[in-house]
Formats: C-alpha cells, structure tokens, sequence
C-alpha cells in the first residue's frame, strides 16, 4: 500500500508546476488522474481510491496523517513521540495508534508547517515552541538535541463548538444549582479564578463562564496562544503574547500586555493563564477597578493556588510576603477548582470565596464541595457538589448588581 501511494503522490509532484499553490480542487483532480494512471496497473478498489485520495490530500496540502486525527472528533488528544509512535486519548483513554510518519524529516517539515501558521519559529537553537493550530488548538513542538528520540508533538484538541454551561451540567461537572451561582457572581463581576492541574478543562471552563459576560462590555483576553473562544462578546479585544525572534530580541509577555491591556478602557481583563511573574500585573489590575476578571492557573487545590501566586509574585517583585497575601485577598473572590476523577471524567471539585488576610494567613470560605457516594456499574463515579455552610459572605457586589443573595 505504502508503494501504490508512493507511485501516485510521485505521479501528482511530476504534474505540479514548483512553488505553485495550488487550489484544493485542482489538487484534488491531479491526484484523481494519478489514481486512474495508476489503476491501470494496480487493481485499486473504490474504498482504496478515496483512501489514497485523502491521504496524499493531506500529506501535500494539510499535516499529513496527522489530519486524520485532528478530524477525529472523538480524539481530545494526540501525543507524537518520534515519527514511529503515535498515540491519541479517546473517551479518556490513551491507547497507541497504527499509523506511523514516513521519516523523522517528514515529522519535522510538519513541526515547522505548525510553529510556521502562527509565525512562531522553532528549530536547533530554539528547539521548543508553544503554538497553536487554527482552530485554536494548544501545540506544544520539542525538537532535537533536547529531544533525543526525534520531534515530539503533543497537540490538545478543542471541540469545535465551545462547551456551555448547559453541556458541563449534562456531563455532570457541575449542577444546575452551582451554574446559576456562577452565573450570578460572573455578572456580579466577582473576580474569579479557575484552578486545576494539567488536563482538568481550565481553559475550557473559562470559556464557559465567559458566556456569562454581559454583552455590552468591553472585554480584553490576553494569552501565551491564543485559545480563548469567547461567544456573545461584541466589544472583544484579543491579545496574544509574541516569543523572541532568532536574535532573541522583539519578545512581547504577558506582562507587558496586562499592562497595555490597562489603557484600552476594558471592563474585564481575561488572562488565559497565569504561570509567571504576571501574577503581580493580573492582581493589580483586579484591585485597580477591573472587576469581573477572570484567569486560570496550575495548582492542587484552592489553598495551593493562592500559594502558588505568592511564589508567582516574588518572580517579578520582591515584596514582604504580608503585602503579597494582602494583594493576593484583596484582588481574588472566588477560586473554582477542578479535577480528573479516575474515571477520567473532569469535574468541579470546589469552589470557595477568598476572604481576608488577617493573622498571617488568607481565610477561605468553602462554598461547594464535591462529595463521592459510590461508582455505577461501568466504574463511573457518582456524586455531585453539595453546598457548604450559610454560602457567600462578601454580598456587595452582588447588592451593587441588584441581585439577592437568596436566588443563588
């Protein structure tokens, strides 16, 4: 099979005239008469045809084999590691795939397509890029001598339609009473803050709340790549951090954005994730009259996140750590944190209000908890989050809103 196609994609180059971009449908009829010259030698039958048809399609035109995976709806993820293994995560699974690149140096060409979409640059001396395809799916490339075994691609797919709320309720990640809770501090313009460790649908989360944003707000997002789907947002302003050039220079950061981001008149300030010294730009901003803004970041819990912002912090600044603890309880209201169950289901383990720093330390509030009663025939956990103590206790903004606590 390998040879047949080999013969037919060699036939289409012969036809195509060098550096020539060509459109899909005048590809698509040199492949078609390299099929039809190749089957008067070679019995090829009509499902064989449209495979081959495809195949050479995308090894041209698109990312080779790799398309067929990125079509895959059912695929959330693809993990290349060398141009021999291939593996993908299905339902929650990862299991390996059967198909392989044809060399080391087509694995690279593609690497170089991907980082080349977004005018990223990767190679020897700059050997790892973090990118993004244009659907807006997360592209990590690592290239050799860092990677010995030859290029390593891992690609984190998003659905094509932005997960709702509505969907989060039916997957059973949240209930309805906890949506309408979210709803009413996002509108509120709490300060909210989506946590979780790698994989647990942070990014995915936060574009779900952002569907609770008001329509008539100036929003500004501000990524490392940009993978932010925000829906319903007229006034919507996207901002996309921009790596070093060859000579190491002309690098534009997350800070330098947030930062930029202040003089653009925005309502709310949506940072897709803050892993570095902009923690200290992002909370200022949020105590600086930017209410309703929202972020997410790595951590194992709510209480590991605050941590980790301190250590963000003293990155950037060298502060007392009382000054930090005060900005860090004075910026952030609700932490939202996530999780991967074993079931590999993803689920909102806990959501608690960021109260006071008093006495050396930030008081939290839990607010809902999730809470297992046991697992179904199929090994699925069930549970769901229960609500904690008499609920919210910060209510001014809710009360400047004009919501009552009550209906939340």
């Amino acid at each position: 099979m390998d040879e047949v196609i080999e013969r037919i994609r060699k036939q289409v180059f012969e036809c195509v005239e060098p550096d020539r971009d060509l459109e899909d449908k005048e590809l698509y009829t040199y492949i078609d008469e390299a099929i039809l010259q190749e089957n008067k030698s070679t019995i090829i039958s009509m499902s064989q045809r449209e495979n081959y048809r495809i195949e050479i399609f995308n090894s041209m035109k698109r990312l080779d084999i790799l398309q067929e995976l990125l079509d895959d709806n059912s695929i959330t993820e693809i993990m290349i590691n060398g141009y021999r293994n291939i593996f993908v995560e299905r339902y929650g699974k990862m299991s390996k795939w059967e198909k392989e690149f044809q060399s080391k140096e087509k694995l690279e060409d593609i690497a170089q397509k991907i980082a080349g979409k977004s005018n990223r640059i990767v190679n020897e001396s700059t050997p790892i890029v973090d990118t993004r395809l244009g659907d807006g799916s997360r592209v990590n490339i690592v290239l050799s001598p860092v990677a010995i075994e030859g290029p390593v691609i891992t690609i984190r797919k998003f659905y094509k339609m932005p997960i709702t709320i509505d969907k989060l309720i039916e997957l059973k990640s949240i209930t309805k009473n906890v949506a309408i809770f979210l709803e009413n501090v996002v509108k509120a313009k709490y300060n909210i803050f989506v946590s979780g460790g790698t994989g647990s649908g942070k990014t995915t989360f936060l574009n779900a709340l952002s569907n609770f944003i008001p329509n008539d707000e100036r929003v500004i997002t501000i990524e490392d790549s940009a993978e932010l789907q925000i829906n319903g947002v007229t006034n919507l302003v996207r901002l996309e951090a921009r790596n070093a050039n060859v000579e190491g220079s002309n690098a534009i950061t997350i800070r330098e954005l947030i930062r930029s981001s202040l003089r653009m008149r925005p309502d709310r300030i949506l940072v897709g994730e803050v892993r570095g010294e902009e923690a200290i730009d992002m909370l200022q901003a949020m105590n600086t009259g930017h209410d309703g803004s929202l972020s997410t970041g790595h951590s194992n819990s709510p209480k590991d996140m605050l941590s980790r912002l301190e250590t963000m912090v003293l990155m950037g600044m060298d502060m007392p750590v009382t000054a930090i603890r005060g900005q860090i309880a004075s910026a952030i209201d609700i932490i939202v944190h996530l999780g991967r169950l074993r079931d590999k289901t993803r689920r909102v383990l806990e959501i608690v209000e960021v109260l006071d720093f008093k006495n050396g330390t930030i008081a939290m509030n839990t607010l809902y908890q999730f809470k297992e009663y046991g697992e179904d025939e199929n090994k699925k956990i069930i549970g769901e989050l229960e609500k904690c103590g008499e609920g919210l206790i910060n209510t001014y903004k809710l009360q400047v809103a004009g919501i009552r606590k009550e209906i939340i």
